[in-house]
């Protein structure tokens, strides 16, 4: 785990739960600037869940959520998204109507970056040749790469992805893979919720495995491999 002197995000004890159903139980850890964690584990989990009290999505019932030594668990996600905290979704949420660049436009407005470079992460993104494209008429995976952009248009200390490579072929992927070491090389601390393991463990060297919406390791992929716990979430007993 990071050291709490260099801690950028720090959940304690964070409980979550929808009616009687508990999603989350018990999570802790942090993430640093700089640093690129995968969080894993089998559907229905926790990982999203995670992402959405981290972002401000969902309020944690019960625990901490720290950022930059702040509790912001009752802070609203534009808040959040103010201090240096925003995230891609699985599903992209762009704004079908709009060009490109006026959907990354409009989210520079809406975080604490000032004068956004939008030329450059359209550079980023690879997606400077569509950028008067209506975002409607993108495909899903240049979508995806849109909200992505977004997000990094609000000038983010800490950013959430959300299952960015389903569905990208392997050229795709490396050009994800990296991008996302890049922003890391820049001081952005990422958290990756991610299915596809060969893809996390070329980014990161640290994991949490969440299952049953508990922390059941935090380590290497490697190691968690050879988890008895982890393996029994995965494939069963």
């Amino acid at each position: 785990m990071s050291s709490e002197a260099q801690a950028l995000l720090r959940l304690s004890g964070v409980r979550k739960h929808f009616g009687g159903l508990v999603v989350l139980n018990d999570v802790g850890f942090s993430v640093a600037p700089g640093e690129i964690v995968g969080l894993v584990g089998p559907n229905g989990s926790g990982k999203t869940t995670a992402i959405n009290v981290i972002s401000g999505l969902f309020r944690a019932d019960a625990g901490l959520v720290s950022f930059a030594g702040q509790d912001i668990n009752r802070l609203p996600m534009f808040r959040r998204a103010q201090l240096g905290i925003n995230r891609s979704f699985q599903v992209p949420k762009v704004f079908r109507d709009m060009t490109v660049r006026e959907n990354i436009e409009v989210a520079a407005h809406c975080g604490s970056k000032r004068n956004t470079d939008v030329d450059a992460i359209l550079d980023d993104l690879d997606l400077a040749a569509l950028a008067e494209k209506p975002a409607g008429s993108l495909t899903v995976n240049q979508q995806k790469l849109l909200d992505l952009g977004r997000a990094l248009a609000t000038g983010p200390k800490l950013l959430l992805v959300d299952e960015i490579g389903a569905g990208l072929n392997p050229a795709e992927l490396n050009g994800i893979a990296a991008l996302l070491q890049n922003l890391a090389a820049r001081g952005i601390a990422l958290i990756v919720v991610e299915h596809l393991l060969d893809f996390l463990n070329r980014i990161t060297a640290r994991v949490i495995v969440l299952g049953a919406g508990r922390m059941l390791f935090e380590g290497s992929l490697d190691a968690a491999s050879r988890d008895p716990e982890v393996v029994a979430a995965f494939f069963g007993s």
